[in-house]
C-alpha cells in the first residue's frame, strides 16, 4: 500500500511522455508549438498526420488542441503559463512573443505576452512535433524556440520561428522561411525560395527555381549551385559568398561585409550595391554585358578582356563580349575585383 502514492505521482509523467497522434484533413494546415522541435517529412494518405511527444517536468500540463482557425485546420500545443523554462536554449537566453488564448501566434497575435528562458522559474515543458505531409499540401509551421527540420516534402511550406535553427533538405514547391534569430540551412530546394532572417548565418545549396529572395539582417550568407530566373538578395551586415550562380536577373544590396559572386552564365541584368567591403565578381569568359563599375573610395581591378569606354581610378565603363547583358556595380568603400571564373 505504501508504494501506491508513488505510482500515482509517476503516472502523469509517464502519460506525458507518450506520443499522441492526430489527423488534420484539408489542403491548408497550420502547426503551433512554443518550445521544442518541429520535424516535417513526407506523409501518405489524404490528411496531414501529426505526432506530439510532450517533455519536461511540467509536460503533463500541456494541452494539444485541434480545429479550424482563420480558415486553416490547426494543431496547437497550448502552454498554460506566461513564463516557460526551456533549458535547451542555454543559460542567460530568452525570447518573448505574443500568444493568443487559442495557442496561435506569429499571425497578428493580440493575446498575452509569453517569455521563454533557458534558465530560471517557469513552466518547464516542451514538445517534439512530427508532421507528416502528403504531396501538394499547404502547411505553415510555427515555432517559438528550438529547432525546425524539413526533409523530402513536396508542397507549399511556410516556416515561422522566433529563435530557432531551421534546416530543410530535398523540398519541392514554394518555400518561405521567416526567422527571428538562428542559423538557417537550405539544401536541394526545387521551387521559389523566400527567406527573411533577422540574425544568424544562412547557407543555401542547390536552390533551383524561378525566384530566390533573401532578406538577412546580420550574419554571413553562403550559397552554391543556385540556378534561378531571378535572385534578389539584401544583406544588412555580414560577408556574402555565392558560387555557381546562374540567374537572368540579379540584385544584391549589401550593407557591410565582403561580397564574392561566382557566375556560371550570361545575365540579362545584374545590379550590385555594396556599402563597405571588397566586391569580387567571378565572370565566365563567354559572358557578354555592358559594364558600369563605380568603386567609390576604393578602386577597380580586372582580369577580364574589356572594351573600355571610360576609365578613372574609381570608375570603369565598358563592354564584355557581345555586350547583350547589363552589369552595374557600386561600392561605397572597398576594391572591386573582376575575376575570371574558374
Amino acid at each position: 500500500m505504501r508504494a501506491l502514492p508513488a505510482l500515482l505521482l509517476l503516472a502523469p509523467a509517464l502519460l506525458s511522455a507518450q506520443t499522441e497522434k492526430f489527423s488534420l484533413p484539408g489542403t491548408d494546415v497550420a502547426i503551433y508549438n512554443l518550445a521544442g522541435e518541429i520535424r516535417a517529412e513526407p506523409g501518405t494518405g489524404a490528411d496531414v498526420t501529426v505526432e506530439v511527444t510532450r517533455g519536461g517536468a511540467d509536460a503533463a500540463k500541456l494541452k494539444v488542441e485541434t480545429g479550424v482557425i482563420r480558415s486553416r485546420n490547426t494543431l496547437r500545443v497550448v502552454y498554460p503559463d506566461s513564463r516557460i523554462s526551456y533549458p535547451a536554449m542555454g543559460h542567460h537566453s530568452s525570447t518573448s512573443l505574443t500568444v493568443n488564448d487559442d495557442g496561435t501566434f506569429n499571425d497578428n497575435s493580440h493575446g498575452r505576452r509569453v517569455r521563454i528562458t533557458g534558465d530560471g522559474s517557469g513552466l518547464e515543458a516542451s514538445a517534439v512535433v512530427r508532421v507528416m505531409i502528403p504531396a501538394g499540401k499547404k502547411v505553415r509551421l510555427n515555432l517559438g524556440v528550438g529547432k525546425v527540420s524539413v526533409s523530402n516534402v513536396n508542397g507549399d511550406l511556410y516556416v515561422d520561428v522566433s529563435a530557432a535553427d531551421v534546416s530543410t533538405e530535398n523540398t519541392k514547391g514554394s518555400l518561405t522561411l521567416d526567422t527571428g534569430s538562428g542559423e538557417t540551412r537550405v539544401s536541394k530546394a526545387e521551387g521559389s525560395l523566400n527567406l527573411d532572417s533577422g540574425s544568424g548565418d544562412v547557407t543555401l545549396t542547390g536552390v533551383h527555381g524561378d525566384l530566390l529572395q533573401v532578406d538577412a539582417g546580420s550574419g554571413e550568407l553562403r550559397a552554391s549551385d543556385i540556378v534561378v530566373d531571378r535572385a534578389e538578395l539584401d544583406v544588412g551586415s555580414g560577408d556574402v559568398t555565392i558560387g555557381g550562380l546562374r540567374a537572368r536577373t540579379i540584385k544584391l544590396d549589401a550593407g557591410s561585409g565582403d561580397v564574392d559572386l561566382g557566375l556560371t552564365g550570361d545575365v540579362e541584368d545584374m545590379n550590385v550595391d555594396s556599402g563597405s567591403g571588397d566586391v569580387t565578381i567571378r565572370i565566365p569568359e563567354t559572358l557578354g554585358a555592358r559594364l558600369d563599375v563605380d568603386a567609390g573610395s576604393g578602386g577597380v581591378e580586372s582580369e577580364m578582356t574589356i572594351k573600355v569606354t571610360a576609365y578613372e581610378s574609381d570608375r570603369l565603363v565598358g563592354t564584355l563580349g557581345d555586350g547583350k547583358g547589363s552589369i552595374r556595380i557600386e561600392s561605397g568603400s572597398g576594391t572591386v575585383h573582376l575575376r575570371k571564373a574558374n
